[in-house]
Parts: C-alpha cells; structure tokens; sequence
C-alpha cells in the first residue's frame, strides 16, 4: 500500500534523527572514505566551461564538498540534518542548504552537475519519481547526476532507525529514464571484487532537454 502523508513525515523525521545523534560518529568513520573514483566518474562526464557549479545532494559533513572546491569548482552542499549542514559549512567554507529530500527547493536550470553519493537510497520508491523530476528540474540542460546506492532486489523498509530502498539496475534505470535522463555509465563498488562483494550500484546520466 502506498506510505501515508505522516508515514512519510515520520520516515524523514527518524531517518534524519538518527544523522543527528550519530554525526560526529559518522564523520570520523567516514572522513578517509576514497570516493575518488565517484568524483571522476561525474566529472569527466560534464559539458561547458569551467568553473562548474555542483550539487553535493546529501553532503553530509563536508568531505566532498571540499574536494569540489579544491578542484576548483563551485560547490553547495545540502542535507536535511542540521548538524551535518553545520559541519559541512565550518568545514568546507561552502555555501550549504539544509533541506529534506522530500521537501526540496531547488533552482532551475542551475547546476553542471549533481552528486548524489549515497543519498538517493533514503527516498522512498513511491516519491523517488518526484524527487527526480525536482533534480532533472535543477540541473542545465545536458547537466550530469551521478549517484551511488547500495543495491537490491527492489525492497524497502526500515533497517535499524533508517529507512532505504535498495533497487537493481533495471528499477533504477527505469526511474531514471522515466525522469528524462539517458545512461553515461554504471559500475559496482568497490572495484576489483567479484559481483557478490560489491553491494554498491554506482551510475551516470545526462539531462538531455
């Protein structure tokens, strides 16, 4: 059955609790996360001139919004927990919004590039449509979205105080497509394991109109 109104309040509402009672825990564990591999694969993808404004969608604490302006480009991060737009802000010296995934208020036509890292799988199957019309919305034509997922067999639910979906790469390329977006690449994380060792489903795709 579809999710209620106030079961998708109370989704965000736990799921972003529990970010904010564990962010300084998350960002130690994962500050020497090697994500270079992500960062490129939305990089080399992206059209036009340089600087190039990017979209940390679920920044987190900061990480790779630093790497982003290192690089030279210009960065906004956004999360919808507090202390993580906090942190991303003291940390990176971007311009950081906070903002639910199911609550977003994005420019139009404004980004080069999206960087969804493991952020996506936190919207539920039945808004994840929505939301990605709203990024499709937000990036200039021919802009790029990269994200990363772990990956599934098309369930959702609760695991611990969060909520995922986990899709296969047929469900996400449905959605996607649907969303108006055409396929650059995929591959699976972390590289050089067999399939069965690589929970993580990463892909590329460009706003063609």
């Amino acid at each position: 059955m579809p999710l209620s109104i106030d079961e998708l309040a109370q989704i965000s509402t736990l799921t972003l609790a529990h970010y904010q009672s564990s962010a300084e825990d998350f960002r130690e564990g994962t500050r020497d996360h090697d994500v270079s591999q992500n960062i490129a694969a939305l990089l080399r993808h992206i059209e036009g001139e340089k600087p190039w404004r990017i979209l940390d969608f679920g920044c987190g604490p900061g990480r790779d919004l630093r790497t982003f302006s290192g690089l030279g480009h210009t960065a906004v991060g956004l999360d919808g927990c507090a202390e993580f737009v906090a942190m991303a802000r003291a940390d990176s010296g971007c311009e950081v919004w906070q903002q639910s995934f199911l609550e977003l208020d994005l420019p139009a036509a404004h980004f080069d590039g999206i960087f969804a890292n493991a952020s996506l799988f936190h919207v539920p199957d039945q808004e994840l449509p929505r939301v990605l019309d709203q990024l499709h919305a937000a990036l200039k034509a021919g802009g790029v979205l990269f994200s990363s997922n772990p990956r599934g067999e098309n369930q959702e639910g609760w695991n611990g105080p969060r909520y995922g979906s986990y899709h296969d790469l047929e469900r996400w390329r449905a959605r996607l497509t649907a969303a108006g977006f055409v396929e650059l690449e995929h591959y699976y994380r972390p590289a050089g394991l067999p399939r069965d060792q690589q929970p993580w489903l990463a892909s590329v795709w460009r706003r063609v109109a």
